[in-house]
């Protein structure tokens, strides 16, 4: 009789456990028990936690919100806990009170639950206990309870019998037409995604009227969700229907009042293009983007903007190069110049898309010079995104007519007498010289890159170092060699000291990229011939130089040559050469005691 007092006990412990960990004022500890829940459920048992845990979850939800975020959460993942599908209707109470509080994160959390848990429902089933959920918080008296029921009838029309499915199509109608804007915008969030699993037929008579009303909200944040839904009724309708039922209510939109709606149109207007098909962006969408592109407002300008390239490319083959001459080049031309940074940047990113479908003669014609423009642009994103995609037009117009071009404006900023638009140029470098290749780098920037190691501002002496590394990198110790070594080299001897700790820079981080032979029989030579500098700030950055690059260099001539020159550093007349020559010893000792 005992033992079996003592079993009843055990089995009571982990709901008596959770009960008290939920009623504690710390919040963690309570946010913790629910992160446990399907720890205590498996102790539980499939039939405990049906008839006890989850009443008694339902009966406890006034938490903190983060609380009840972690227990959405959790039952989303329940349906095994519970007894698989054939009891997972006992999840919908919980569910349905979080669906209902005020917190906004919560209630999303429970419809992705529910949504989760209404496809484990049987078709009896949703029929018996799912879809009586949807009606209740489709009529709530809180709007809360009514934007949650807005997410659930796209995944549980599909099952559903036709009478039913002619009830929920009503109640998704009166959730369009609710006197709440939070409501009316939940509907319209959701619209698209409920077209998309009707029928077509009651997507012509019952969801078309009430996307329409939507759009005509006296609200812009209800008009601009409506946008989203264009979109997916756009592609589910045959294009006959689309130019008769769609396109009036997104003329409209493309011209609204509120600049946000106007911005929605733009950001979603390649997915439009795409959904009402080349006739219809023939005759229609034209004249709209023109339109967006000509905008008042920037926002709608720079977001219209980044989509002129891929407007170009999906427009019908047969009038794609006279649409662009026309219609898109004559806005292009006018946005280069524009007041805001962001247009033109997000220009800059896709213009040069352009030159692949104008070709050679249209490119060279009309585009060369807005690259020019650009690229000579006081904003450096705008300068950064012409750089970065030289190779859209280097494929079509080849580098011969790329240098001669867009090369002498490089070089024009590169000798910029404003040291900062220099500097903005030794940036985009290494970049550049991927797009151009090797050869052709050699041949027309190469000599760029070694000037600014003798410029007379520091900041962009130390960033054509940094430059130096990146081009080793990005074209090899072998290239280094023949083009880079040689003239660091020549710099050592220079007459001026700066330009001596210049070359001290560059053969820290070069060094390290250029493997270990070049670094050795290379630049070691030329390091170890300025110890004898007369310059003490010289000798004492080759001692920090002989510290960086040591362990780059071999064995032997780290006993024999470096050494030595570290010990007689130590030894010199001036304090800070002693100084560093001595950190640099200590700093080296693993490497001179190595075998």
């Amino acid at each position: 009789m005992a033992a079996s007092e003592g079993t009843a006990d055990d089995s009571l412990y982990p709901i008596a456990v959770l009960i008290d960990e939920l009623r504690n004022e710390d919040v963690q500890l309570r946010l913790n028990s629910i992160k446990k829940l399907s720890t205590i459920s498996l102790a539980l048992g499939v039939e405990r936690t049906r008839s006890e845990l989850i009443p008694f979850l339902t009966d406890t939800i006034y938490d903190e919100d983060e609380v009840l975020l972690a227990l959405a959460e959790q039952l989303g993942a329940f349906t095994p806990l519970v007894g698989g599908p054939e009891y997972v209707h006992c999840l919908l109470p919980p569910l349905e009170s979080l669906a209902t509080v005020e917190e906004t994160v919560v209630r999303d959390k429970a419809v992705e639950s529910l949504r989760k848990v209404c496809e484990e429902h049987s078709p009896e089933h949703l029929e018996t206990h799912f879809l009586p959920l949807v009606k209740r918080l489709a009529v709530g008296d809180w709007f809360t309870s009514r934007t949650s029921a807005c997410g659930l009838f796209s995944v549980a029309y599909p099952r559903l019998s036709v009478a039913t499915k002619a009830e929920l199509r009503s109640h998704f109608r009166s959730l369009c037409q609710d006197d709440t804007p939070m409501v009316r915008r939940a509907a319209a969030g959701k619209l698209g995604e409920f077209a998309r699993v009707v029928e077509v037929e009651y997507l012509k008579t019952d969801l078309i009227p009430m996307f329409v009303t939507l759009a005509q909200d006296e609200q812009d944040s209800v008009r601009l969700l409506a946008v989203e839904a264009c979109v997916s009724m756009a592609g589910l309708l045959p294009q006959e229907d689309t130019e008769l039922l769609v396109m009036p209510t997104l003329r409209q939109a493309a011209e609204d009042k509120s600049w946000r709606v106007r911005y929605m149109v733009a950001d979603r207007f390649i997915d439009l293009q795409k959904a009402v098909g080349p006739d219809i962006t023939k005759n229609d969408l034209v004249s709209a983007f023109q339109s967006l592109l000509k905008d008042v407002e920037a926002e709608v300008r720079a977001a219209a903007a980044g989509k002129v390239r891929d407007f170009c490319q999906n427009v019908d083959p047969s009038v794609q190069e006279a649409v662009i001459m026309n219609n898109v080049l004559p806005c292009v031309k006018e946005l280069v110049s524009d007041g805001n940074q962001h247009v033109k940047s997000a220009l800059a990113g896709v213009i040069m898309g352009l030159s692949p479908i104008l070709g050679k003669d249209n490119t060279v014609t009309h585009l060369l010079p807005l690259f020019l423009s650009q690229l000579k642009d006081e904003c450096p994103e705008v300068r950064l995104n012409i750089i970065s995609n030289l190779d859209c037009v280097n494929e079509v117009i080849g580098i011969q007519q790329l240098s001669q071009s867009l090369l002498p404006a490089i070089v024009e900023l590169a000798e910029d007498s404003k040291w900062r638009v220099r500097l903005a140029i030794i940036e985009y470098m290494p970049l550049l010289a991927g797009q151009l290749g090797v050869d052709f780098f050699n041949q027309s920037l190469s000599k760029l890159c070694m000037t600014w190691l003798v410029d007379h501002v520091y900041a962009i002496r130390e960033a054509a170092t940094n430059n130096l590394r990146k081009l080793v990198e990005k074209f090899g110790p072998e290239w280094a060699a023949q083009n880079v070594l040689p003239k660091i080299n020549a710099m050592s001897r220079d007459g001026n000291y700066l330009h001596r700790m210049t070359c001290l820079a560059c053969i820290n981080v070069v060094g390290e990229v250029c493997g270990r032979e070049l670094t050795t029989k290379t630049l070691l030579p030329t390091v170890l011939a300025m110890a004898n500098d007369n310059v003490p700030n010289v000798r004492f950055n080759v001692a920090k130089t002989l510290q960086i690059i040591g362990p780059h260099i071999d064995k032997e001539s780290l006993h024999t040559q470096v050494k030595g020159v570290l010990d007689r550093l130590n030894d010199d007349s001036d304090t800070d050469v002693k100084y560093f020559a001595s950190e640099a010893l200590i700093a080296m000792t693993p490497l001179f005691a190595a075998p």
